[in-house]
């Protein structure tokens, strides 16, 4: 009776697990390589965030959405790797206010193609420290403020008003460092 249980409660945890590696798989590969540049580093955060996703399902109740659950638990795995290697780039963390002084990066070729336009939004959001760059990955997969504020435990105003704020910066930085036409 005991491995009928466990056996039962295994493969539940593997069809939670396989469900969301299938639905949440490109949006995590997509979160893996915003929260971090170095490609060493992104495979240790892959495997440290299927790890714990994997972990997790073992005690998945079903109180929240997979989605939610999912983008809790990768969210929460990758703010920790990064504040774990924080000594190594702490140069590069600003807050809202601090990126809006940085100086821009030289204006790219005029040639620039969307994803040379993709990695700068990715470069800008990597400079956030990870609770607003949490906001704003989770925006940019398309969940709403409602859904962000259930994953991060923040209301949805709160929220709202955070993603606007980042939102408005990020675009005139982004701006700020288009090719100027002439």
């Amino acid at each position: 009776m005991t491995v009928t249980t466990s056996s039962s409660s295994a493969e539940r945890q593997r069809a939670f697990y396989d469900s969301a590696v299938a639905e949440f798989g490109d949006a995590l590969s997509r979160l893996i390589r915003s929260y971090e540049r170095d490609t060493d580093k992104r495979a240790d955060l892959r495997q440290e965030i299927h790890f714990a996703l994997w972990q997790s399902f073992g005690r998945f109740d079903e109180r929240c959405s997979l989605r939610t659950w999912t983008y809790r638990v990768a969210h929460n795995v990758a703010s920790t790797f990064v504040r774990r290697h924080r000594r190594s780039r702490s140069g590069e963390w600003v807050s809202l206010d601090e990126l809006e002084t940085i100086a821009v990066d030289a204006a790219p070729d005029e040639a620039v193609e969307r994803t040379l336009m993709i990695e700068r939004l990715h470069e800008t959001i990597r400079q956030l420290h990870p609770p607003e760059q949490q906001l704003m990955l989770l925006y940019l997969e398309g969940l709403d403020a409602a859904s962000i504020g259930e994953i991060t435990g923040l209301s949805a105003s709160n929220v709202a008003t955070k993603i606007h704020r980042i939102k408005k910066l990020v675009a005139r930085l982004i701006h700020a460092e288009a090719p100027n036409d002439e």
